[in-house]
């Protein structure tokens, strides 16, 4: 049987996710089923990779597309991208090549007055050596398939790029040559086809333990399974502890914190106070500095919540590749007396609206001159006005007003003057408000996280959401919301430890 009619073994991901993990390889190809499940968050980034290639072909315009009708047979594409170099044709979109059981995908192909030169696109800001590898794979299947290239290039992002007027594809994407950077790669490529081969051909799963490679260079997708031996609290959880020390505990076959060595040399001390405080259910409070943080608090207090949208292709005039933009902010109103008021923006999701001139109009208005301004993390509030100053000169002593009134709650947590077991070692607000706070939970929300309500306002903006959007409105409003009402109830606890 022909090659062109042989089912390939390798795709290009396949051979990456097999450098990575022999056992996730394995795993791929003969336990599908045992994937995680894609998140909403995940499938946005996935969306987006498909939008920045489509865009980058306009980098090459007139070609012709190779794809196959259905992603799973992608074979197709061989045949296709067989009958258009048959034709001429100079640009070809997904030209598809097959060699010794690899199959290779290729975003762009163009003939040039030296020849073949071959394009790949990232959604990155910068080439990885997990991208190199993936140039290296490629190379070898197209010319071993008969195309001599003479070049190979790999085409990013560049996040410097300013959006002024339509998108500038010459100026969002850098285009670098990496043909000499894989050629000491290309002679490791046929032992590591026949060893992934051999993989695949086991009988058995590799036996291969959990580790730093399953979130390296990528977060593996049968993490669920692989360690599902691991309690939902562990050692992997101890705030700061380098993977390395981790692993060497786990190696101990020390799995709980319950396990370790308070006093082991292996923590620091704030790691200790979190192992110490799982064992015995100690509390820890420091009352002089969260004393001295609540006294210092000037009413009436505002507590302040952003949320922020970014996509690798700007949308908006004067906004940057994967700039966060503001597009929604909760805002609660703390008076001396006790009395609680809320405000709140959120955006309409529209692509020809950019939110941000209305976000600051109103963020001024609600927040006042008097009064300090609670965040939860300072430097990414103080960073998103800081771009909003830049934006808006004219409101310079009003943003900078708000900017010199912030403070930061999370403060007390991370320098641990008040721990508890429920945090887990961890001084994120999603930890510390069921930890002080129980009644008040993310669980119960449509929207738990900022990643998922950034991923799918980006898709509202884009037209790309399918799901209910005067609902999900309500939900994104329902959880941003929450953090500041989160943040009220987290101050009250600070004030009933003292």
């Amino acid at each position: 049987m022909s090659e062109k009619h042989m089912e390939p073994a390798l795709s290009k991901s396949t051979f990456i996710r097999g450098l990575q993990c022999e056992k996730s390889l394995f795993l791929h190809k003969h336990h599908f089923a045992l994937k995680d499940k894609t998140t909403p968050h995940l499938q946005a980034i996935f969306d987006q990779g498909s939008a920045v290639g489509k865009l980058a072909q306009k980098l090459f315009p007139g070609g012709v597309d190779a794809s196959p009708d259905d992603h799973f047979r992608i074979q197709e594409s061989v045949g296709k991208t067989r009958e258009h170099l048959k034709n001429g044709i100079a640009v070809i979109y997904e030209a598809t090549f097959q060699f010794n059981g690899v199959i290779a995908a290729l975003d762009i192909l163009v003939r040039e007055k030296e020849g073949w030169k071959a394009f790949e696109v990232k959604s990155s800001t910068s080439i990885s050596a997990t991208y190199l590898q993936d140039a290296a794979i490629q190379f070898y299947t197209i010319v071993n398939a008969g195309i001599d290239l003479k070049d190979i290039s790999i085409v990013y992002i560049n996040n410097q790029y300013v959006k002024n007027g339509p998108v500038n594809v010459h100026e969002l994407f850098t285009v670098e040559s990496v043909y000499d950077r894989i050629q000491e790669l290309l002679p490791l490529i046929p032992g590591q086809v026949a060893r992934l081969k051999e993989v695949i051909q086991s009988p058995s799963v590799p036996s291969i333990d959990i580790g730093s490679h399953c979130s390296s260079p990528y977060h593996c997708d049968f993490m669920e399974h692989c360690w599902k031996h691991i309690p939902d609290y562990s050692v992997f959880d101890i705030s700061g502890l380098r993977i390395n020390k981790k692993m060497e505990l786990y190696t101990k076959g020390i799995l709980t914190l319950n396990q370790v060595d308070r006093q082991s040399s292996l923590l620091s001390d704030s790691q200790k106070l979190q192992v110490g405080s799982e064992q015995d259910g100690s509390r820890h409070f420091d009352s002089a500095e969260i004393q001295t943080f609540i006294r210092a608090l000037i009413y009436p207090i505002y507590y302040l919540d952003f949320e922020t949208m970014g996509s690798a292709i700007p949308v908006f005039e004067q906004s940057r590749p994967y700039q966060p933009l503001v597009f929604q902010y909760s805002l609660h109103i703390e008076r001396e007396e006790g009395s609680l008021s809320h405000r709140e923006y959120l955006a309409e999701p529209d692509p020809k609206k950019d939110p941000r001139p209305e976000f600051i109009e109103q963020l001024i208005k609600d927040c006042g001159t008097d009064g300090d301004i609670l965040v939860y993390n300072i430097s990414f509030e103080r960073n998103k006005l800081a771009d909003l100053l830049l934006l808006f000169p004219h409101y310079s002593n009003e943003i900078n007003g708000i900017m010199d009134r912030l403070k930061d709650l999370m403060i007390p947590f991370q320098k641990k003057w008040y721990y508890v077991p429920e945090m887990k070692g961890s001084y994120s607000i999603k930890y510390v408000l069921p930890a002080l706070v129980p009644e008040l939970s993310y669980d119960d929300l449509e929207i738990k996280e900022g990643g998922s309500a950034s991923a799918i306002f980006t898709q509202m903006v884009l037209g790309e959401f399918k799901g209910d959007l005067e609902q999900t409105k309500k939900a994104l409003l329902a959880y941003c919301r929450l953090d500041t009402l989160g943040m009220v109830e987290i101050l009250k606890v600070l004030k009933m430890s003292v």
